[in-house]
């Protein structure tokens, strides 16, 4: 698992990181999401991963378990690409095979991630995620919730 930091600051303790996590700071956070997205497939290349699942930070009911379904649709589909679906909505994880990489680059721009390329996809699996969560982006957090 890699970690990518932007906001936060360089510093990982800054946030809570389980031991033995890989992290990077995405230093131009600031462009938008498409730095992140550069960042997270420049750092999978470099630790020589096959495939990517992006999970943003603010979907705190996705676990492991969704993880786990959506990759396995990845690695058992031809196109090696799958995400998450709730309530009928496409959200995340992504999952995205190495070999989509250098597209997904040369589309990247400013605060959009690999949204344009995937929706473009007609080989994309969905994965229906509804029994394990709601996927519900919470950019503002409740008071008090941790």
């Amino acid at each position: 698992m890699i970690v990518l930091l932007g906001a936060t600051g360089p510093d990982p303790a800054t946030v809570a990181l389980p031991p033995g996590t890989a992290w990077h700071w995405v230093a131009d956070w600031a462009v938008g999401l498409s730095a992140t997205v550069r960042a997270g497939l420049r750092a999978a290349a470099a630790a020589g991963t096959r495939y990517v699942a992006f999970l943003p930070v603010d979907t705190p009911d996705i676990g492991a378990p969704v993880v786990a379904r959506v990759l396995a649709a990845a690695r058992a589909s031809e196109s090696g690409l799958a995400r998450g679906v709730f309530s009928d909505t496409p959200g995340h994880p992504a999952v995205i095979e190495n070999k989509h990489w250098d597209a997904i680059f040369r589309e990247l721009e400013g605060d959009a991630g690999a949204g344009s390329y995937l929706g473009g996809r007609q080989d994309m699996v969905c994965v229906t995620c509804d029994d394990l969560a709601t996927g519900a982006d919470r950019d503002f957090p409740e008071v008090g919730a941790r």
